[in-house]
């Protein structure tokens, strides 16, 4: 397990998580910071990021260095860091889910004058050490600008007046009780190239339906992994019952086939969509998500969708609108269409 401590600079992160060590049996500190330098010496100078947490290697070097810790430690791990976006949550905790490690989100808030007072404290150690305790208005305009997931999402442990041992002692208690545990997903990352099928519901207005995954960034299509043995339509059909709760009365019909290809550490493979037709909005209020997989879904334009899905999927999606605007299947490569 990781007890993972979020919160605001200034929050009581590190101190609280020192406290832990004695409260936890079997504990040790796990700082994925400390991987921030070494990254940035062997990026080249643009790619490399002020904030560790922009880095994917980074991201991705968190949860198996997590594993890898694991090995030698009983755990849990007490990891201090602040994460104030979801799309990186959602790829750092799905990545620990698809190893097995849960994590309890644990989220130290404090108001914004007390932050203030503690960073204006601290102000001439961190001149002294080369960081600007100006960036302060933006870190809690960041924080704050996350807070709604954040609570939504974490155990809060109020930490106003609090000393370290007083905040270690209610996470140790919250930890015990099983508080803070999202309960994603376990979803194992692929070991070869994979088959995907998804299905396009659309809305009166043609907007399309899409979801937001738990365990990974961006929105989705409604769909998922052909099993072995299973025909691709049929596998569809499958997943758009188990994630929205809908069973489609007919086969839906194949709008494109895109060839996705391998690039580390992904494997790639076939990427299927299906015009699932008309979900009508009594139907539409039917739908019931599962917490541990997906957090919501929308109806989105083609427009819309440009902000929500990453760019592979828009793409894929745009080629499949085309598709059925004029009755067709297009074959893609990595996108683009090939054969027509």
């Amino acid at each position: 397990m990781i007890v993972w401590l979020n919160g605001a600079s200034g929050a009581g992160k590190t101190t609280t998580a020192h406290e832990l060590l004695d409260l936890l049996p079997g504990s040790t500190l796990y700082d994925p910071e400390l991987l921030g330098p070494g990254l940035r010496s062997m990026l080249p100078p643009d790619r490399a990021a002020d904030d560790v947490r922009e880095l994917r290697s980074w991201r991705r070097l968190l949860a198996d260095g997590a594993a890898a810790l694991l090995t030698e430690v009983p755990g849990p791990l007490i990891t201090p860091v602040s994460l104030l976006r979801q799309d990186h949550r959602d790829e750092i905790f799905g990545a620990l889910a698809a190893r097995r490690i849960p994590v309890c989100h644990v989220l130290l808030h404090c108001d914004g004058t007390t932050l203030r007072a503690r960073a204006a404290s601290r102000a001439p150690e961190a001149e002294q050490s080369g960081a600007s305790s100006t960036r302060w208005p933006g870190q809690w305009a960041a924080y704050e600008a996350a807070l709604p997931w954040l609570t939504a999402d974490a155990h809060t442990v109020d930490t106003a007046g609090r000393t370290p041992a007083d905040i270690a002692a209610l996470v140790a208690e919250a930890v015990g009780k099983g508080a803070g545990l999202p309960g994603i997903v376990q979803t194992p990352e692929p070991s070869a190239e994979t088959l995907a099928a998804g299905v396009l519901l659309f809305d009166e207005d043609d907007r399309v339906l899409l979801v937001d995954p738990t365990y990974k960034p961006g929105w989705e299509f409604p769909g998922g992994i052909v099993e072995h043995g299973e025909p691709p339509a049929r596998a569809g059909m499958r997943e758009v019952a188990e994630e929205l709760g809908i069973e489609l009365a007919a086969v839906p019909r194949l709008l494109l086939v895109d060839w996705e290809q391998p690039k580390p550490p992904g494997f790639g493979g076939l990427r299927l969509l299906f015009d699932g037709g008309l979900l009508p909005a009594p139907r539409a209020a039917e739908v019931l998500l599962p917490a541990a997989e997906l957090r919501g879904w929308r109806f989105a334009t083609e427009s819309e969708a440009a902000g929500l899905l990453p760019p592979v999927r828009h793409r894929r999606l745009t080629w499949a609108l085309r598709a059925r605007e004029r009755g067709t299947t297009l074959n893609l490569e990595g996108g683009v269409p090939v054969g027509v």
